[in-house]
């Protein structure tokens, strides 16, 4: 072999060695992670908490971002089955957004989870979810 074509060779074994490694470094970067609160019973508080997930998506790629929105108190209206936010509810979990309901909340207003989002997940204490989750790291969000 000449030695061009060694360089050629050396310099395209190195180039595909270094695509492998980003690739991987990017595939091993932690995803981000942030939680919203919504204890407010103001729809206007509701549509601007999904409208900040879904722009936290388009900002970082919905695949690079976990994004959970937890509601209690007077937020949990934003989870029932009749709410006017009802459809984009279901849509952000469609999307990727983990979306929880306070079950302490719900026995207070006897609500069943007939009541609620079929789309929707349930915690025992969503101040307590919002506790944990920071203490993992999640950025905490409160529109």
């Amino acid at each position: 072999m000449n030695r061009k074509a060694f360089i050629q060779a050396t310099l395209l074994a190195l180039s595909a060695s270094f695509a492998m490694a980003t690739t991987a470094q990017a595939a091993d970067a932690p995803k981000a992670k942030v939680v919203f609160q919504v204890s407010d019973g103001d729809a206007a508080k509701w549509n601007l908490a999904l409208n900040n997930a879904k722009n936290v998506q388009q900002e970082l790629g919905a695949n690079k971002v976990d994004i959970e929105i937890v509601a209690y108190g007077p937020g949990i209206g934003m989870l029932k089955a009749d709410a006017t936010a009802s459809n984009r509810v279901t849509e952000a979990t469609q999307s990727g957004v983990k979306i929880v309901a306070c079950e302490n909340t719900m026995a207070a207003q006897k609500l069943s989870k007939a009541d609620m989002n079929t789309a929707i997940s349930y915690v025992p204490a969503g101040v307590v979810e919002l506790m944990k989750r920071q203490g993992e790291g999640w950025a905490y969000v409160r529109p």
